[in-house]
């Protein structure tokens, strides 16, 4: 999922929530980070953990978006999340 370059933005859970909505919607790659996968030991326990629950059930504990696509469609998927401070 990492490719360069990488922006680190910051948001209220409601805004990545909407985020990751329209990143589905628009189709484009897309990879989450949830609350749980911070209590889980490592790649393959967050995998299964991620597959365990269904996509919409995922929302209230999201805690990280990445998206990748092209920059314009990405810019409006990310639009009001702010630079990382």
């Amino acid at each position: 999922m990492l490719r360069q370059p990488v922006l680190v933005l910051a948001g209220p859970a409601e805004l990545l929530r909407a985020a990751r909505t329209h990143a589905l919607e628009r189709s484009l790659t897309s990879a989450i980070l949830t609350a749980e996968l911070f209590s889980t030991p490592g790649d393959l326990q967050n995998r299964a953990a991620v597959r365990a629950v269904a996509g919409a059930d995922l929302d209230p504990d999201l805690v990280d978006l990445a998206v990748h696509g092209p920059r314009n469609a990405v810019d409006k998927v990310m639009k009001g999340v702010r630079m990382h401070p």
